[in-house]
């Protein structure tokens, strides 16, 4: 009975022990990557398209206080753009760009300035599939604008690097404007770990 007793005790012991030590997480080697990280630069124009049937923008909310600027401060944009591997619309699309926008500049007039916030999703080549995730400040009238790439997915994991934004051109009547970006990324271009992790 003893020795049972004894037994069950250090069982007890171990297993407390055990779960004083089991953690969440666990520390890797950049090693385990299996690639070094690579520098990519990608070019596409971004279709922005208000005057269709069927727009690839809209104001989700408009702000109570109205001034004379393009986009009032305070609105709110909702977009889903094409992606073309050339400025002209028939162009090849490579992918789109879904995300947001707000205004967040109370001076009036034209000075527009928002804080911008997107997906590209592509579609085409070696990075059909994966994303890059893009948000900053985008000072419109500036004529390149620049913005942080703060992560992806895909071919595109621990990315980091910038986007050079530059107007091609706008149609002020309808609202229309195509852009080229200039993306330049740091990432992997392979990760050789399971998409769903046993536990620790």
């Amino acid at each position: 009975m003893a020795n049972i007793q004894s037994f069950t005790s250090i069982m007890l012991i171990f297993l407390f022990l055990s779960l004083a030590t089991a953690n969440y997480y666990e520390t890797l080697s950049p090693q385990q990557l299996g690639s070094p990280e690579k520098l990519t630069h990608i070019r596409f124009y971004f279709q922005e398209l208000i005057s269709n049937q069927e727009p690839s923008i809209i104001i989700t909310d408009p702000p109570k206080v109205m001034n004379d600027a393009p986009l009032p401060f305070g609105s709110r944009v909702v977009l889903e753009n094409q992606l073309t591997l050339r400025p002209e619309l028939d162009s090849k699309r490579v992918g789109k760009a879904q995300g947001f926008y707000l205004s967040a500049t109370q001076k009036p007039g034209v000075e527009l300035e928002i804080v911008m916030g997107f997906v590209l999703t592509f579609n085409e080549g070696k990075f059909n599939g994966s994303t890059l995730s893009v948000l900053g400040r985008n000072h419109i009238v500036s004529e390149v604008r620049e913005m942080p790439i703060i992560g992806g997915t895909g071919a595109f994991r621990f990315a980091r690097g910038f986007a050079h934004a530059r107007t091609v051109r706008v149609d002020y009547t309808k609202g229309d404007a195509t852009i080229e970006y200039n993306l330049y990324i740091f990432h992997y271009s392979s990760f050789p770990f399971p998409s769903h992790h046993q536990g620790f």
